[in-house]
């Protein structure tokens, strides 16, 4: 798919119909499978014991889920309605969520026999499988359970998932809302997503396309807490970028030197510690990526960086609030084509 310059993105808000909204609350199963939360949390505690890669990846799936599609229809309205939209005041542009947009819809953990999907495409790459096998497992575990069997969504299996994965890595508890539907479509041209060397504009102008603030996606990105990313993502900063600290720099350029493709560092000191270290890194000059530490260095954002940094109370509430917004994205019904699916790698 052809990319539009980001400025196309700006100024959007997100609005859910009402009854989407309505269909989501944290006591969905309550009658259905009551047992599923506590299910999903052994389930990802056991994925977590064996491997310390299974809570960034799970957590990081979920995002690439819930905001995988929805930038790209934002691209065809635009281009569909380019002359008009510029003519709407700023604060009054709106997306409605069509139907066929994918969002929170476990639409990322579809394979297709055509290799045509979303996991496959370049943007995407960076997914690691403890993240999908962490899914697996837990959808698996909760159709062990006869009450539950087939009666509970892969992309709230996801969402739970990802509340565990903070959770158990000594982030806040926080109820998730339920009652999401899985999607049956999947396509890899479908992606698009933030990458790692976007500058403040144009983070800012991706996700107001989801409906998300400034403010909001500062606390947002606080989710780099866990996890590490691979040499490419970060190697061009090496020596170029003068807002990474010398010590830092030369500490990377050991590590993706001596093995440029397979090489990663973490992206904060704590990368199984789920906290606000991530933030005083930035303030430091040791951002791995170029999209996070520039919300450091670019003014605009500095001060909600410097808020986080010093009230992780603070990081955790608004992270929380994040969270439950970005799961709203996109959600499906049985009205627009959403179903359970059985398997969560294929339409039923």
């Amino acid at each position: 798919m052809a990319r539009l310059p980001l400025a196309f993105f700006a100024a959007v808000v997100v609005f859910m119909p009402l009854s989407t909204v309505a269909q989501l609350r944290p006591d969905y199963y309550a009658s259905i499978c009551p047992n599923l939360e506590t299910i999903v949390r052994s389930s990802v505690k056991q994925s977590m014991a064996q491997s310390p890669i299974s809570a960034p990846a799970a957590l990081r799936l979920f995002f690439h889920d819930c905001a995988v599609r929805l930038a790209a229809d934002y691209v065809w309205l635009v281009r569909s309605r380019s002359s008009a939209i510029q003519q709407w005041p700023i604060t009054e542009r709106h997306l409605t969520i069509d139907a066929d947009m994918q969002g929170c819809d476990a639409s990322i953990m579809i394979v297709n026999s055509n290799g045509d999907d979303e996991w496959r495409n370049s943007d995407n790459q960076s997914l690691k499988p403890e993240g999908f096998q962490t899914i697996l497992n837990a959808k698996a575990a909760v159709d062990s359970d006869p009450q539950c069997r087939y009666k509970v969504s892969c992309a709230d299996v996801m969402a739970l998932a990802a509340r565990e994965s903070v959770y158990q890595s000594g982030g806040p508890n926080y109820p998730v809302e339920l009652g999401r539907y899985d999607g049956r479509v999947s396509t890899r041209d479908s992606v698009v997503l933030p990458h790692a060397n976007f500058n403040l504009d144009q983070l800012n102008a991706f996700f107001s396309g989801l409906g998300f603030s400034q403010a909001e996606m500062v606390a947002l990105s606080g989710a780099h807490t866990l996890g590490a990313a691979d040499c490419p993502f970060f190697q061009y900063r090496i020596g170029s970028d003068p807002s990474m600290d010398p010590s830092f720099a030369a500490q990377l350029q050991s590590t993706c030197s001596s093995n440029p493709s397979g090489g990663f560092a973490f992206l904060d000191p704590t990368p199984v510690g789920f906290d606000n270290a991530f933030y005083q890194s930035l303030q430091r000059g040791r951002g791995l990526l170029g999209s996070d530490q520039v919300l450091y260095s670019d003014t605009r954002s500095r001060g909600s960086v410097d808020y986080y940094a010093s009230n992780q109370g603070a990081f955790f509430a608004d992270f929380v609030a994040a969270m439950t917004k970005l799961g709203r994205i996109g959600v499906k019904t049985p009205a627009t084509g959403g179903e359970i699916r059985r398997d969560c790698r294929f339409p039923n």
